[in-house]
């Protein structure tokens, strides 16, 4: 006997919006991508002619150089320093059990949840008061306070899944605390720690708010002088700032795509603790 399936019309109209949605996005980055290649386009389905100078403009005069270097130098800082603080953090938070856990949970949720903006001005507020915003240091440090919550509340189902007995064994045979966790611990959390690089790498990258609060000329990333010279005043061409974010949208898609091929989700979903019988 066929059967034969039939759609609900509430999966139909999911359906058609997730479409729609894709076409919308494919249209608007589509043409950014063709205008930045176009020579001239005016009232027309596709540019009259097409070359590649207004990549070469950009880069000269833009200084694209640049503000990829300090955008590279922001984010190993910012991924180094946030695993350095956070895998440790985190290796707490999966194996002690303390008054106030929960709290530190929200806690460390709350920059991950909230809009940066709502806590961006206060914070660059205080970086500026001890002339600490203006520059690298503070781009690094404004950037930290999302970032470490984030590590620690990745890493820390990875712990999760470690069996304890294994630490406890490495003890037994007389391994000390920096041992256990440098040849035991360390190898076994390798997939975690690529994961949280890779995401905290894509994300300080994509953080506009935070870095336009704290960065001057010299100090900004790429999607902060993408915005600065989209919104200054003067006469630019079109073309040479759609190139300029055909570059930062390639470098995300990048690092989106080797993120999704490090990353498993379902590692990222904390392990049910089994009670002690």
């Amino acid at each position: 006997m066929n059967r034969r399936i039939v759609a609900r019309p509430a999966a139909w109209i999911v359906w058609g919006a997730v479409i729609f949605f894709l076409l919308n996005l494919a249209g608007v980055v589509g043409s950014v991508l063709v205008s930045s290649f176009g020579t001239r386009w005016f009232d027309t389905w596709f540019p009259q002619g097409f070359t590649t100078q207004w990549y070469s403009q950009a880069w000269d005069e833009f200084g694209l150089l640049h503000v990829l270097v300090v955008t590279l130098e922001v984010s190993l800082a910012v991924v180094v320093i946030s695993l350095l603080v956070g895998v440790p953090a985190a290796y707490v938070l999966a194996r002690r059990r303390f008054p106030g856990q929960r709290i530190v949970y929200l806690a460390f949720l709350l920059p991950i949840l909230m809009p940066p903006m709502t806590y961006g001005i206060p914070l660059a507020t205080v970086l500026y008061k001890y002339d600490l915003a203006g520059h690298l240091s503070g781009v690094i440090l404004a950037n930290l306070v999302p970032s470490v919550p984030f590590v620690i509340l990745t890493m820390t189902p990875f712990i999760e899944q470690i069996d304890p007995a294994i630490e406890r064994a490495a003890r037994m045979c007389g391994a000390r605390t920096g041992q256990v966790f440098a040849r035991i611990l360390a190898p076994l959390l390798v997939p975690g720690i690529l994961a949280a690089s890779i995401l905290v790498l894509v994300r300080t990258i994509g953080m506009f708010e935070l870095t336009f609060l704290t960065a001057d000329e010299e100090s900004s990333t790429l999607v902060v002088k993408l915005y600065a010279e989209m919104a200054s005043p003067g006469i630019r061409a079109q073309q040479s700032i759609d190139a300029m974010a055909v570059v930062y949208t390639a470098t995300m898609l990048v690092l989106l795509v080797l993120a999704l091929r490090i990353v498993n989700p379902t590692q990222l979903v904390a392990r049910v603790r089994e009670e002690a019988d």
